[in-house]
């Protein structure tokens, strides 16, 4: 599964920076990029995952093992017990398996996660960091959090109430889609930076830098393991 601290190399991490001071020297708002390995635990999947690894050992135990009925004048077949025991082994083995794959394999993961869970632990935890990195202590309320969360392939843009004021939500919706579909077609340095940029240039209007404002967040990318 794509780690958010191997998501960007170094060249491209200083280009969303760059890209967020100059966006703030347009305005007087904090714009704040974080991008996240994931949002949310999502357990139910490597249980299921694990599930079918057992029922598919389950299967391949028992057509490589198969019982015969008792043939008169033989007595060579395997003891039950021994059939039983490598069922059972195989099984364990195969679920085992199976949570691992389901904890590593972002696809498959995904495969067994409903979107609607993903969705709200997306908009949860975007809300969550919006409190936890000072986001919205932002002197005026004009903080803004870009987020994008790598295992649900999923983002979101949150602005404090100056900023939805002036905005208004459908502003930040069409900023959001500017950056899926920027994450979909693969250059995702080039739409982070592109949507923070587009971000500064809509806000330095409503909301332009003063002399007297003061960078109370530092422009730095946030990268969540």
């Amino acid at each position: 599964m794509q780690r958010a601290s191997d998501f960007f190399n170094r060249e491209q991490r200083k280009n969303i920076e760059e890209a967020v001071v100059n966006a703030e020297a347009k305005t007087s708002c904090e714009i704040v990029p974080v991008v996240a390995t994931a949002s949310g635990r999502y357990d139910r999947p490597e249980d299921i995952i694990g599930l079918w690894f057992a029922i598919l050992a389950a299967i391949t135990v028992w057509l490589m093992f198969p019982r015969r009925s008792d043939e008169s004048g033989r007595w060579d077949g395997m003891p039950i017990y021994v059939g039983l025991l490598t069922m059972v082994a195989a099984v364990l083995v195969a679920f085992i398996l199976g949570v691992v794959a389901g904890s590593r394999i972002g696809w498959l993961r995904r495969l067994y996660t409903p979107r609607n869970q993903m969705l709200k632990e997306v908009s949860a935890r975007a809300r969550e960091i919006f409190f936890d990195k000072r986001i919205h202590h932002i002197s005026g309320g004009t903080g803004i959090l870009i987020y994008v969360s790598l295992f649900e392939r999923m983002a979101v843009v949150l602005g404090d109430q100056e900023v939805l004021d002036k905005l208004g939500q459908a502003s930040l919706d069409s900023l959001c889609r500017q950056l899926t579909e920027g994450l979909h077609r693969g250059d995702s340095a080039s739409a982070m930076c592109s949507v923070i940029t587009e971000a500064g240039k809509q806000l330095s209007v409503p909301l332009p830098r003063g002399e007297g404002d003061n960078n109370e967040l530092q422009d730095t990318l946030v990268l969540i393991d």
